[in-house]
């Protein structure tokens, strides 16, 4: 996981929208709408509160234990240790059952944000006992983060991005905005509001902002909720059967189109239905019915 000091580095925005996309459409496909289900509650943040009195190692276990349990990760051992590194935090994956995760020496005293960085480690163990991988690097990272905010423990990452005048924090490889965006679809789906939970203002703002992108992308045609401005511009591309650069969707047909291409805003699985009617979809990996107006 990159170490990242200073607020002049970090990216905000949503430039992975693809690959973040893609993730949680792998996700669902790996692991099934019910297994991910399995996930209703997130972590809280008093099972990864690590006090100042508290012994460092052994609470540092305590916690790694209880993201292992919010992750559903069978069978795993852990091995903790601190050196001074590079990145933030680091794993050795293998066959397990043992596990060796390696935390940057400056979480000795940062002690709150030392959830934040196992989340990231501990999921990457997941990943790799599901045997769930994407083509790159980056994307395979984006993945980690993707599925640690999905299932529950993510908003620890979210969490730790801070910026004042002491210091200044980001961990993992999505942007701020975009984990936010993540947790919000993980709040629509499970009814969680993790709002309360945000200790940084930053964070917090970045939560907002993801929330109201993805509130835009759960009403974006051909979803029966977009607004008129959008119903409209997308009545007259469909009438030409080609959609403007930058939409959501896809036509075919001919003009006017006969089909619509969209993905769903549960799980990002490409749909493709009639055009020119109202109806209800039923995506076949999420199983989220959806009320359209194509």
């Amino acid at each position: 996981m990159p170490n990242r000091e200073g607020a002049d580095r970090v990216v905000h925005g949503f430039p992975h929208r693809a690959a973040v996309r893609a993730s949680l459409t792998a996700l669902y496909r790996r692991v099934s709408a019910d297994g991910i289900r399995r996930h209703p509650a997130s972590v809280t943040a008093a099972e990864v509160a690590l006090g100042d009195g508290e012994d460092l190692h052994l609470g540092t276990l305590r916690v790694a234990r209880a993201l292992v349990g919010q992750l559903r990760i069978p069978d795993v051992r852990l091995v903790v240790g601190f050196r001074r590194m590079e990145e933030a935090a680091a794993v050795e994956l293998g066959p397990g059952p043992e596990y060796f995760v390696e935390l940057n020496d400056r979480f000795r005293t940062r002690r709150a944000d030392i959830g934040a960085a196992l989340a990231h480690e501990l999921t990457h163990i997941l990943l790799h006992r599901l045997d769930l991988a994407m083509p790159t690097t980056a994307e395979n990272e984006i993945l980690t983060d993707v599925t640690a905010a999905y299932l529950g423990a993510g908003w620890l990452l979210l969490d730790a991005y801070r910026r004042d005048g002491v210091e200044s924090q980001k961990l993992g490889y999505l942007t701020p905005e975009e984990f936010g965006h993540v947790l919000a679809k993980r709040a629509a789906l499970f009814g969680e509001d993790p709002s309360p939970w945000f200790t940084s203002a930053v964070a917090y703002e970045a939560w907002v902002r993801g929330r109201a992108e993805a509130a835009r992308e759960a009403a974006a045609p051909p979803l029966a909720g977009a607004g008129w401005a959008e119903r409209r511009r997308y009545g007259w591309e469909r009438r030409r059967g080609r959609a403007s650069d930058g939409a959501p969707y896809a036509f075919t047909g001919g003009s006017p189109a006969t089909a619509v291409a969209f993905p769903c805003p549960v799980c990002g699985q490409r749909l493709r239905v009639p055009a020119g009617r109202r109806l209800r979809a039923r995506c076949g990996l999420c199983g989220t019915v959806l009320e359209c107006e194509t």
